[in-house]
């Protein structure tokens, strides 16, 4: 009988976690582009002029890229924006 391999990881633990996290930061971004807000585009955070200078991919942190997928540099600086906060100019 051979022993069964092992990977060091609980079911439920260690990277599928980071992989579910990966893939919904992944998504977030896909749905921030394909809505239009890809990077150079001008926007509008509240009533503030800003542009889209990349997207937020972090996975810890209080500002999680799933959550928070657009980078956008304005006149106050740059932040970490959710979609419903911004709109197209």
């Amino acid at each position: 009988m051979a022993a069964k391999e092992r990977r060091g990881l609980r079911p439920g633990t260690g990277r599928q976690g980071a992989e579910r996290a990966d893939n919904a930061i992944a998504c977030a971004v896909s749905v921030a582009i394909k809505q239009g807000f890809v990077v150079g585009r001008e926007v509008l955070v509240g009533n503030i002029p800003g542009i889209v200078v990349g997207y937020n991919i972090a996975a810890v942190g209080t500002f999680l890229g799933n959550s928070f997928p657009l980078v956008v540099r304005t006149e106050l600086g740059v932040t970490k924006c959710a979609l419903k906060e911004v709109s197209l100019v």
